[in-house]
């Protein structure tokens, strides 16, 4: 591809969201205006506790799946999309310090010409499997029913949200505001397998699908496929990577399609352990998702964060961009590049945290610190990487 600058938003896809946040600048932040997710009083009125609603989803990535049915023919695919919508939601609203019950629901649109009535069932039995799966592993959801709705004017295949509801104790909230300049950065590894986890994770989580699957896969896939891109789109920048779904991936027992796939890997397990024991020490939780690597440009008070000791880049990423030569800083700024979780705390926890995270042979290590901001009005993000350094306001 001749420009190579900026694809994302070219492809319709904004990591940064500005008119989003434009649009939302003037609204009420809630009880506590710094945190990953907005909190407001609690529904039941108890002046010491506080109520967190909050709503996310998989995004592009239920259409890669549907994609990716239509390939193999294995209706499972959709349990992994379903898992990543639930996700998005719970693991958000973990970086606040919420760990008592949640009460989960779904919201499907679907196309009903493309997405069967096996393929809805698969769906709607999964958000309740994995509530379970999520309960056992001491987080308790509790599937509160949802809403499935046949818009194909507008939805060519499918799309799987959720909401979660919470409440907790104002006093346990962790807010990202409180974050200090002289805080360690504690990531929490993308890929590998955890040992709650079924399959080898390769880390790509749920964000930057659609960036994914237009630059690694082949252009075979844009008339075979037309319900699943934005036909507004230059035809240049669809499908314009080098890979089939069933290709193998070199070393790891994973295809192209089910190295996309990968189900968002939750850090619940981990968290909860973290915040039953160290909550006190704990400034910040920061889940990259949106932005990646730069999410924390919007959190914390006039902060550098300095990320000079990365995880090895996961292969999947490596694949990405070697297929769309997408330029590396946009890569850090799409996509999590290899951790998704990010705590923020004194050196001196930090070592407690991380023989946590390996108990759940999930790779933990101190990838970064903090700094005061040369801006005092702004944040900034250095990155410091072995594809170059990156800087970011």
């Amino acid at each position: 591809m001749a420009d190579n600058k900026n694809i994302y938003s070219k492809l319709g896809v904004s990591s940064k969201k500005e008119d989003v946040h434009k649009a939302i600048e003037k609204l009420d932040k809630g009880l506590f205006p710094g945190s990953f997710c907005k909190i407001v009083k609690d529904v039941n009125n108890r002046k010491d506790y506080c109520s967190v609603f909050h709503a996310d989803g998989a995004g592009t990535k239920s259409s890669l799946a549907y994609m990716y049915y239509k390939e193999i023919g294995d209706i499972d695919v959709f349990r992994g999309v379903v898992r990543d919508a639930i996700i998005m939601n719970v693991d958000d609203i973990l970086c606040v310090g919420a760990t008592d019950n949640m009460f989960l629901s779904n919201n499907i649109g679907r196309n009903s010409n493309n997405i069967s009535g096996d393929i809805l069932a698969t769906i709607i039995d999964e958000y309740y499997s994995y509530s379970n799966k999520l309960t056992e592993l001491g987080l308790n959801v509790i599937m509160c029913g949802g809403e499935t709705a046949d818009v194909g004017d507008v939805v060519k295949t499918v799309l799987l949200d959720a909401s979660v509801f919470t409440s907790m104790k104002r006093a346990e909230v962790i807010n990202a505001e409180d974050i200090q300049n002289d805080d360690v950065i504690i990531g929490l590894a993308s890929s590998g397998k955890a040992i709650y986890e079924e399959e080898y994770n390769s880390g790509i989580g749920s964000n930057g699908l659609t960036l994914a699957r237009h630059g690694i896969l082949s252009h075979d896939y844009y008339n075979k496929y037309p319900e699943c891109y934005d036909h507004s789109i230059d035809e240049e920048l669809l499908f314009f990577g080098k890979y089939h779904l069933t290709d193998p991936l070199k070393g790891l027992n994973l295809t192209v399609g089910k190295a996309l796939l990968s189900p968002t890997r939750t850090y619940s397990p981990i968290l909860i352990e973290v915040l039953n024991k160290y909550r006190s020490k704990i400034h910040g939780i920061i889940h990259n998702t949106g932005g990646g690597q730069t999410k924390n440009l919007n959190y914390g008070r006039s902060i550098k964060y300095i990320k000079n000791n990365l995880f090895s880049l996961p292969q999947i990423f490596e694949l990405i961009q070697n297929s769309s030569e997408i330029q590396w800083k946009e890569m850090f700024s799409v996509f999590n590049m290899g951790h998704r979780m990010e705590l923020y705390c004194e050196e001196g926890v930090a070592k407690e945290i991380i023989k946590i995270a390996t108990k759940y042979n999930v790779e933990s290590k101190i990838i970064g610190h903090c700094e005061k901001s040369p801006d005092k009005n702004k944040n900034v993000v250095e990155i410091n990487s072995e594809f170059g350094s990156f800087n970011y306001r």
